[in-house]
């Protein structure tokens, strides 16, 4: 409008019969502008709005946050909503545009992802107020510096525990175990009733009763597992902006909750140029918060992880025989060849399992068509690093070391599965 008063007073230059009504417009170009301010100003409260965010975010997953904008003006006004979210997510670009009715209430939702554990900050809620008019607009902030830390994927482990709840586990691909052979914790001798397993039967009390008797066996239960983080340089690797690291300290808040669940110890500590974050395996009802809090505070380095040092801790500390959960990652069977005395040593006195990743990418590329002579190249080379994973898996197998080759983002059901099919065949 400012522009098209200004061309007319620029062609009353030459047509004087324009001078006249480009003050006319002028002024009621002023007389709207004094009109948007007053309808606009004299309000103390015309708008009041606030971001909502749970106490903590889950790393990895979608948060959703939610805006809540209160309308007191009497007319329908519209709103840019600038928030201004975290730096971590570089995100520089946020708007949202809503008309919001007279007297009433709008409600927004967006969704955040964050990829790294911390805290992030969220600054000013920024509410840009217009009348209909739309000449000027007003603005209103509200939650300034408003902290929120991210931790381990907790949306992950409440999934899991609705699904634990409802025994529908094996629908979102956890598997069904059969149970091989018996569990070796005796609970009592009873009397035989049709359907007992008669391999069951105690031939001396049998005898003492004159009546069968069989042995009854139950789940084998305070078994202690420990899931071991390697924080050193060859997990932090990205897939889908989350580092490895972050997948397993996902992975192990999750299968920490399975285990606890199935009246197990369960606990945990990291390593890398030496042995970090312990928490000893236990069932208390506040194992849980204790093994959070540590996956939150897990610091990363980019050091080459000391396998020799892991062995020495773990013979050290770890007295009973239990389950090791070792999250880590090999490229090359060389890699693996370096370690292997180390995994071999723990795996005598301990039920070892080495979980590492498949390299997503590569399978990308090994299904890419080849045109030149530099993708053939590359696929051949990808598909060499694939068949190493695999015999990876065999070399360790050839020493009675349990394996899981995984992707990323199937870490945590693999891992599930691989400790129920040990629950289940009873080898611990």
């Amino acid at each position: 409008m400012l522009g098209g008063i200004v061309a007319t007073f620029v062609l009353s230059f030459f047509f004087p019969v324009f001078y006249n009504v480009a003050w006319y417009f002028l002024l009621i170009t002023v007389s709207f502008f004094l009109l948007d301010v007053i309808i606009l100003f004299t309000a103390k409260t015309g708008i009041e709005s606030t971001r909502i965010v749970a106490e903590k975010l889950s790393n990895g997953d979608e948060n959703p946050i939610s805006v809540s904008t209160r309308n007191y003006y009497t007319f329908a006004v519209y709103a840019k909503i600038i928030d201004e979210i975290p730096f971590q997510f570089q995100v520089r670009n946020f708007e949202i545009n809503r008309k919001i009715k007279a007297s009433s209430q709008d409600d927004i939702q967006y969704f955040l992802r964050p990829v790294e554990r911390g805290e992030y900050v969220f600054g000013n809620l920024n509410v840009y107020i217009s009348s209909p008019l739309r000449i000027i607009s007003r603005r209103f902030t509200f939650n300034k510096d408003q902290m929120v830390p991210t931790y381990p994927s907790y949306i992950q482990l409440r999934k899991y525990d609705l699904m634990a709840f409802s025994n529908n586990l094996f629908q979102y691909g956890v598997k069904k175990i059969r149970r091989i052979g018996h569990t070796m914790e005796f609970e009592q001798i009873k009397e035989y009733i049709q359907g007992d397993d008669i391999r069951t039967l105690n031939w001396k009390a049998t005898a003492k009763k004159n009546s069968l008797m069989v042995n009854q066996f139950q789940d084998e239960k305070s078994q202690s597992v420990y899931m071991i983080i390697d924080k050193g340089r060859v997990m932090k690797m990205p897939f889908n902006g989350l580092s490895l690291l972050d997948y397993a300290i996902n992975a192990t808040l999750v299968l920490s909750n399975v285990i606890l669940k199935k009246h197990d110890k369960a606990g945990m500590f990291t390593f890398s140029k030496k042995v970090e974050n312990r928490v000893v395996a236990e069932k208390r009802s506040s194992q849980m918060q204790l093994i959070m809090e540590c996956l939150y505070n897990i610091k990363t380095d980019f050091f080459e992880s000391d396998f020799s040092r892991l062995y020495t801790d773990v013979k050290k500390n770890i007295n009973q025989r239990s389950l090791l959960l070792l999250y880590t990652n090999f490229e090359t069977l060389d890699g693996l060849h370096r370690q292997l005395p180390y995994l071999k040593g723990i795996a005598k006195n301990h039920l070892l399992v080495v979980v590492f990743f498949q390299n997503t990418e590569l399978n990308e590329l090994i299904h890419k068509k080849a045109e030149t002579v530099q993708e053939m190249y590359d696929k051949v080379i990808a598909e060499k690093f694939m068949f190493e994973k695999r015999l990876i898996v065999n070399e360790l197998k050839k020493y009675g070391i349990y394996s899981v080759l995984t992707q990323p983002e199937n870490l945590t059901l693999d891992t599930i599965n691989k400790y129920l099919e040990i629950k289940a065949r009873g080898i611990l």
